[in-house]
């Protein structure tokens, strides 16, 4: 066994969605993202224009490499000298290819760690799913994969995002002491939310989380910056037929209501994600921004974690963990404010795929 904190684990993966990185790649991408569901090509084409405003290429795959540069140097401070590659769903380098370079390096167990904080088919058991087709590939024979549970309460996200939330808050208060705060979140479908989370007699782990952490921003906002401070959950980047129920309300629409309410500022908080990928240039950065405008609302938008150093430690710890319950060992749950996910791998019948049955990873065998 390697002599090293993240043993018995010799590489990290850093599994992402991934999206295109030039216009000739945002059509593929389109049509596997959407593999299976008989959307036409037409349809993609309109979709795909999202990205013709930022020249056909998604921010996502850098942000994500960046993201691996400073999880790689972070590790290697703590005495863990591991690679920390990128490896994506739906684009290269594809997931399957990234845990065969690992391999070809001389990895033979690898923990991986989502870019998605949160518990719901579409950011955690899909993803598992993901890594179950790749250790199909024969070319990774032999190689044991483990991954790191959701990590929505540990608080290099919870508390990271407080802050920022905080800071933002603080700005916006001494222009408009009645600005409103808004967290938004990736939009699913109501089916996914009401079956989301580790099952249990527990229901819409998805929803209730995001409304939990919200919470306790505002909690912690109130108490430093001495006055009551609430918020409410938006979503974003909904899709799918209109007949399909999906969380609401959409973060435009709610602005476009507050504006009527008379509110003239609005902080808007993107906790459901990690960085600044199309969700949040172009639903919140643009849509968003272009109704705020339309409505005269003045839009402050509150940075993702990225990369920022306190966010990066966490996920250093959070492997450490992962690595010492591959020990043997029983780390106590990382937790903020209250709020709790424990360390240990997802149940069998976690967030369900309501479409098919399919494989899926699981932590520990």
């Amino acid at each position: 066994m390697a002599d090293h904190p993240l043993a018995p684990f010799d590489a990290v993966l850093l599994h992402s969605f991934g999206g295109p990185e030039g216009p000739e790649e945002v059509l593929p991408f389109l049509r596997r993202v959407t593999g299976g569901k008989g959307i036409p090509d037409e349809r993609l084409r309109e979709v795909g224009q999202h990205y013709d405003l930022f020249g056909g290429r998604s921010p996502i795959n850098e942000l994500g490499r960046e993201l691996a540069r400073h999880l790689r140097a972070e590790l290697a401070d703590r005495g863990a000298e591991v690679p920390v590659t990128l490896g994506n769903r739906h684009s290269p380098p594809f997931t399957t290819d990234a845990l065969a370079e690992l391999v070809a390096g001389g990895a033979d167990h690898v923990v991986a760690l989502r870019t998605s904080a949160w518990r719901s088919y579409s950011g955690c058991r899909s993803y598992r799913e993901n890594l179950a087709d790749a250790l199909e590939d024969p070319r990774l024979d032999g190689l044991a994969v483990d991954q790191v549970s959701p990590y929505y309460a540990s608080p290099g996200f919870a508390a990271t995002n407080a802050e920022l939330v905080i800071d933002a808050l603080a700005e916006a208060l001494e222009r408009d002491p009645d600005a409103r705060l808004l967290f938004v979140t990736h939009s699913i479908p109501d089916a996914m939310d009401l079956t989301s989370g580790p099952g249990e007699d527990e229901e819409r782990d998805y929803s209730r989380a995001h409304a939990a952490l919200g919470a306790a921003i505002c909690d912690e906002a109130s108490r430093r910056l001495g006055r009551e401070i609430t918020g409410e959950l938006t979503f974003c980047s909904r899709s799918g037929p209109p007949t399909m129920a999906w969380l609401e309300p959409d973060v435009g629409d709610r602005i476009e209501e507050l504006a009527a309410e008379g509110a003239t500022s609005v902080v808007v908080a993107p906790i459901g994600f990690v960085s600044d990928h199309m969700e949040v240039i172009y639903d919140l950065d643009t849509e968003a921004a272009a109704t705020a405008e339309r409505v005269g609302v003045r839009l402050v938008r509150v940075p993702t974690v990225g990369t920022d150093p306190r966010f990066v430690s966490g996920l250093a710890d959070l492997l450490m963990d992962r690595a010492a319950m591959a020990r043997g060992e029983s780390p106590p749950p990382r937790s903020w404010a209250g709020l709790t996910v424990p360390p240990t791998p997802c149940a069998p019948g976690c967030c369900p795929n309501l479409r098919e049955a399919r494989p899926a990873l699981g932590d520990l065998r």
